[in-house]
């Protein structure tokens, strides 16, 4: 089978796509054929070894200490199941499903074994592979926040910073499913497409500074991980609350994933897909990943030629 492969950390360039040999699943995996997946800031941290400090040697160990142990990349995938182990009960030959990774990584290839117990649902059927592709992550870490941290209810003023990335988009459409009044902060170029996700007010963070509106919110949430409660607690209502995705651990699960595929369905939630590239330009989709320009999914479309 095909997939992008890297034999050594560093720029987008270690990657090409090479014949490899493919999976078979174990008794408790199903077998996807991908048709599509995405490059995740993940990836790219793996793929140039960018990882804090703190966490060098444990990255070494899991990922390899001279060379990448796990050589393909890829943590969200949506595909069709090819095969299905003997112990399977979930799923089927012919379900179509999306899912994410983790760190087992693999999504950037024509085959992914992943265990049935594994983050893996039945993909919305309005939506095609390459939309859906780009929901599993985004979606799950902006439902944890939106539900399970901040608790968010019908009536409270929501303000998202960082509503044009990834989980962020999906916490402004999440906020407002669960009926809060949501506002977002995001850069210049992002704006419109921010308004057009449904908030009351969107804040530009290069020109101006929401904290000086005066508005006070009984949640901010910091989807992008770089402000801190202490310098915007005037911006919180009494009792208000600030989850940061770097801060709030969480779990994910199927279920919640099954969850997001309904409120996709229903038209709760649409999937933001920025670019699609083909698997062979996936050198060209990291380098424009990387310049930090798009909103929503940079999607990989894996062809299916043996």
């Amino acid at each position: 089978m095909k997939a992008a492969v890297y034999e050594k950390y560093g720029p987008p360039e270690v990657v090409s796509v090479q014949q490899v040999e493919k999976p078979a699943p174990g008794e408790d995996e199903v077998l996807v054929k991908v048709f599509a997946a995405t490059i995740r800031a993940g990836d790219v941290r793996m793929r140039s070894f960018n990882v804090p400090p703190g966490e060098w040697l444990f990255a070494r160990l899991y990922l390899g200490v001279f060379s990448p142990r796990r050589k393909i990349l890829g943590m969200e995938l949506a595909g069709e199941i090819e095969q299905v182990g003997n112990r399977v009960q979930k799923f089927k030959t012919g379900d179509q499903v999306f899912a994410t990774t983790e760190l087992e990584f693999g999504a950037h290839a024509q085959y992914k074994c992943l265990q049935e117990k594994r983050i893996l649902a039945l993909k919305p059927t309005n939506v095609t592979y390459e939309e859906a592709a780009a929901v599993p992550t985004g979606a799950l870490g902006a439902l944890a926040m939106v539900r399970d941290k901040a608790g968010i209810q019908e009536g409270q003023k929501v303000l998202v910073y960082g509503a044009s990335g990834s989980v962020g988009s999906y916490a402004v459409q999440l906020a407002r499913y669960y009926g809060a009044q949501v506002s977002g902060v995001c850069s210049t170029s992002k704006v419109e497409k921010v308004k057009s996700l449904g908030v009351v007010d969107v804040f530009d963070y290069k020109k101006e500074d929401f904290v000086s509106h005066g508005i006070e919110y009984d949640c901010i949430i910091d989807a992008a991980g770089v402000l801190s409660k202490s310098e915007n607690q005037e911006s919180l209502a009494p009792g208000g609350k600030f989850v940061s995705i770097h801060k709030d651990s969480y779990k994910e699960s199927g279920d919640d994933l099954e969850f997001i595929s309904q409120l996709i369905e229903a038209g709760s939630i649409t999937p933001l897909v920025d670019r699609v590239y083909p698997l062979e330009d996936i050198v060209d989709a990291y380098q424009y990943f990387e310049q930090g320009k798009k909103m929503g999914g940079v999607v990989i479309s894996v062809p299916q030629d043996e």
